[in-house]
């Protein structure tokens, strides 16, 4: 069945609609689960466009400005302000003066309909250029097939649970399963459908908001944080060996979603942030409570993740010694470059013969930038190596070295390229400034290898950082979120 919601969606809606029996079978709604598709992921989010949420968002926004109410509103706030501002200034006959602003606000509308215009003509002219690539381009193909193929599981997923309805023993396992894997469409349809299955265990006594802690699926976590702020009974619930959700959240993730993180200092730092999360739900007093092995929370995760955190001490030592090697070196480079004046000197005054030449200006430009930024990274790697290693380290402060780290290693490597490649072209490219093309070839060669080598290193870093994985919710999934809310508050 679900083979035909791939290859033939249209087919598999039309069985589905004429055969009610086939959506009310269990096995359908769980072979969905397993086999569900995924979304784009970070980067891709940023090429895909969002055709529809431009033209809704431009649309609604733009258009308040010609609702003639919030107009007036809008003019007489302006002329009461600079009403105020100007009787300050000029004193009180200043009124004369803000007479144009009333007869202005015509040409504003226009500008702001022109703009608008703009606006919609250049969303349609890149959705036209992306349905170009996604004909010729493999890589860009293969985007927009995985986002059809997401929509086409979406819409046979919310008509298969409305042929279901409110039935709690079809629901049960494909919940507990969606759950397990992070699979939030399934479990937001779902509990839309069905909001008693809010309620559903697995074999082991565990609800689904300790299952999503345990296998740390965050989409899952925000998607039913506004049901943990109605029923206190769910962040108070313990298991059979009177855990809490915070002894849950000390527990070492699975291996397949470690798997999704690069390297075990991320990974440890992921860890981190679901037991910071986590801890916020519960009491001072219960966060010291202790389960039928005498091990509060912070012992838990302690001794959970003690091997994690040698990985993860043993990866950013060997990230932060191999930078520093390639930050050392290009110090010593335009070190040497800087001290050796390339054209020699004048042997009276000691000035460099090429002063007044634009490409000596880059070159000294670009060197003592390279200098200065290789050593910052140089000491910022350092710095790494010779921390302390604790848990919290690895939470921001480590990440966060790396990070400018990593940034002021690219910049000096370019600065070095950039510096190399004038002073390049003032010894030979005086005659010859078709030497110029080639050498700027050569030099796209380093960059790029750095790029392709440390770049994702970097991304990484910063998505694990800096944006958060907690409470992010899309505006449709917010929107049926809050129609949901009155139905599961206690």
């Amino acid at each position: 069945m679900y083979f035909l919601i791939l290859i033939h969606a249209d087919l598999a809606e039309t069985l589905i609609k004429n055969f009610s029996d086939l959506a009310l079978r269990g096995s359908i709604l769980m072979a969905i689960t397993l086999t569900f598709p995924t979304d784009l992921g970070f980067m891709e989010s940023f090429i895909y466009p969002s055709f529809h949420g431009v033209h809704l968002k431009t649309v609604v926004r733009d258009s308040m400005l010609f609702h003639p109410d919030k107009c007036v509103d809008d003019i007489l706030r302006v002329v009461r302000i600079c009403n105020n501002m100007c009787c300050n200034w000029l004193g009180k006959n200043s009124m004369i003066l803000l007479v144009p602003i009333a007869t202005l606000y015509p040409i504003y509308q226009l500008i702001s309909l022109l703009i608008l215009m703009l606006r919609l003509t250049f969303s349609m002219l890149y959705f036209l250029l992306w349905k170009f690539l996604a004909v010729t381009v493999p890589p860009i193909k293969n985007m927009e097939k995985k986002k059809k193929e997401y929509k086409e599981a979406k819409k046979i997923l919310s008509l298969i649970c409305d042929r279901i309805g409110t039935s709690n023993d079809t629901y049960t396992m494909p919940l507990i399963e969606a759950v397990r894997k992070g699979i939030y469409e399934v479990v937001d349809e779902i509990l839309y459908t069905s909001p008693s299955t809010i309620n559903c265990k697995d074999k082991e006594g565990y609800n689904i908001l300790q299952l999503a802690i345990i296998n740390r699926s965050e989409k899952v976590y925000n998607l039913i944080s506004h049901i943990i702020d109605h029923k206190m009974s769910y962040r108070r619930r313990n298991d059979s060996y009177e855990n809490n959700l915070v002894h849950l959240a000390g527990r070492l993730a699975p291996s397949f979603v470690l798997g999704r993180t690069t390297g075990a200092a991320l990974q440890l730092q992921r860890e981190l942030l679901w037991r910071e999360e986590v801890t916020k739900l519960l009491s001072p007093k219960e966060l010291l409570s202790e389960n039928i092995y005498n091990e509060t929370p912070t012992m838990v995760f302690t001794r959970e993740h003690q091997d994690l955190m040698k990985e993860g001490e043993n990866w950013m030592k060997t990230t932060a010694e191999s930078c520093s090697i390639t930050a050392a070196l290009i110090v010593t480079i335009v070190f040497a470059a800087a001290i050796t004046v390339p054209g020699g000197s004048n042997q009276e005054s000691g000035l460099p013969l090429f002063k007044n030449k634009i490409p000596f200006t880059i070159f000294a430009v670009f060197n003592a930038f390279s200098l200065f930024t290789a050593t910052t990274s140089l000491l910022l790697f350092l710095s790494i190596l010779t921390t302390r290693f604790s848990e919290k380290d690895f939470l921001v402060t480590l990440p966060r070295r790396l990070i400018f780290g990593l940034s002021t290693l690219f910049l000096s490597t370019m600065g070095m390229i950039v510096a190399f490649c004038a002073i390049l072209f003032l010894v030979f490219c005086d005659q010859r400034p078709w030497m110029l093309a080639l050498i700027a070839a050569f030099a796209c060669l380093p960059i790029s290898v750095i790029v392709c080598i440390k770049l994702p290193l970097l991304l990484d870093l910063i998505q694990s950082t800096y944006i958060p994985i907690f409470g992010q919710q899309s505006y449709l999934e917010s929107c049926k979120v809050n129609r949901k809310t009155t139905i599961f508050k206690e």
